[in-house]
């Protein structure tokens, strides 16, 4: 039996994306979980896979094709089979060119939400203004910002002098009302400098670029999932202050164990494991709303939130619960490197499959904040830096290591005192770091 091979969704907000090569060729034999090709979606490329087995009969799309989600690119089946007689530019469209705008050369989607089209700028109506004055010539504006010259008298009042001063004025520039042109506290205190004058008395003035900046596709799409998760689902937040010392000895001590094979553990590797565990015990946290139930996986899939030149994008560590700390160290580091473009790709699953979203703002020096839920994650953990303070153990004001950890919580899915139990235990695998090693 043929099987049509379509363009999948790769991500929350995904209408379309472009094929960028094909990994088989007409002939292949096929099974399923096989990568079929590369796809570029507005945030990155991404190897899609096959799920279903025989022959690639016919490729429909070539490469360079901009394609909409859902439209078909390929036929999988055996090698009797009859091949439909489809068009390459059904549910196609030109890749843009390098030189044109992102947007100028798509097909418009009818099925995409009418929220994500936007609606037609309108007409300007046109405003009568005052003719700007014209700019004064260089050797005036020269004149104006360079202090009196040497031996000149500025006839002012001493408090004049005084509050010119303060404001950072020159006071030969400020025009004097007394008799004889003197120079009063009134004209200090009324002065106002014209545009190409410095307030500093000398130093040029500071212009500012004031024009639009177009929003790339990724950006865009950003907007959009953002928009989408804060309107869908009711966020709340719960934070813990969580005593990283043991923590941070236990991990010092792992790293010159690992030293000898190359391996390296991060504190966001101790996140993620203790966060998996918490995960384990808590299952229904790693769920996704749907309506009139709550849809299970049997797998943890952490996202990790990347920041990119181009935006930010969320890819999983998949099934994180088998996995021991030096895997999670070395999965990570993969996922980083294929995120920015470097031996690989990322996966399908790895953009579509997160289960449960992390995001780390530590190396930037933040203390506290909350992520935006991945849609359609249950939640997300932010934590910020890890920072010595003066805590209180046993009686006695010591120096501690701390950490803020928030959880953003989808309160369809579960409760305040849910999420609080859940973070307590997260924060109770930090705190007794021999359990990360279970």
């Amino acid at each position: 039996m043929i099987s049509e091979v379509t363009m999948p969704s790769m991500g929350a907000d995904m209408t379309e994306g472009t094929i960028v090569k094909w990994l088989k060729t007409e002939g292949d034999q096929i099974t399923r979980g096989d990568k079929l090709a590369e796809v570029e979606t507005d945030k990155t490329v991404v190897e899609m896979e096959a799920y279903a087995d025989g022959l690639l009969r016919k490729i429909v799309v070539s490469e360079g094709s901009l394609v909409q989600v859902g439209a078909v690119i390929a036929f999988i089946g055996d090698a009797d089979d009859e091949v439909p007689d489809v068009s390459e530019t059904s549910g196609t469209a030109p890749a843009p060119s390098p030189t044109a705008p992102p947007e100028a050369s798509k097909t418009p989607d009818s099925s995409a939400p009418a929220a994500s089209t936007p609606a037609p700028a309108p007409t300007p109506v046109p405003v009568q203004q005052a003719a700007a004055p014209a700019p004064a010539p260089a050797s005036a504006l020269a004149s104006a910002l360079a202090p009196a010259a040497t031996g000149a008298r500025v006839k002012a009042s001493p408090i004049a002098r005084k509050i010119a001063k303060e404001k950072g004025f020159d006071i030969a520039a400020v025009p004097g009302t007394g008799p004889g042109g003197r120079i009063t506290k009134t004209d200090v205190e009324n002065f106002t400098p014209s545009p190409g004058f410095a307030a500093s008395g000398g130093r040029a003035p500071v212009v500012l670029d004031g024009s639009d900046t177009p929003l790339t596709s990724m950006r865009q799409a950003i907007a959009r999932v953002t928009v989408r998760s804060k309107t869908e689902a009711p966020h709340y937040y719960v934070t813990h202050e969580i005593d990283m010392s043991a923590a941070m000895t236990f991990r010092k001590q792992l790293n010159e164990a690992l030293a000898e094979v190359g391996d390296r553990v991060s504190v966001n590797d101790l996140i993620l494991k203790a966060l998996a565990i918490a995960l384990t015990k808590y299952p229904k946290w790693n769920s996704s709303f749907d309506g009139d139930r709550l849809i299970g996986h049997s797998s943890i899939n952490l996202g990790v939130a990347i920041a990119l030149a181009e935006g930010l994008i969320v890819p999983a560590v998949m099934n994180v619960q088998n996995m021991s700390l030096v895997e999670i160290s070395r999965a990570v580091r993969d996922l980083g490197k294929r995120a920015r473009g470097e031996g690989g790709n990322l996966t399908q699953a790895e953009l579509t499959q997160g289960t449960f979203g992390t995001s780390n703002l530590g190396m930037f020096g933040t203390d506290t904040f909350s992520a935006i839920i991945v849609p359609p994650n249950a939640g997300i953990m932010a934590v910020g830096v890890v920072k010595e303070r003066p805590i209180v153990r046993d009686g006695e004001i010591v120096v501690g290591s701390i950490m803020n950890a928030t959880m953003s919580a989808d309160h369809r899915v579960g409760d305040g005192a849910e999420a609080a139990v859940f973070l307590g235990e997260f924060q109770k695998n930090l705190e007794n770091p021999t359990r990360l090693m279970l």
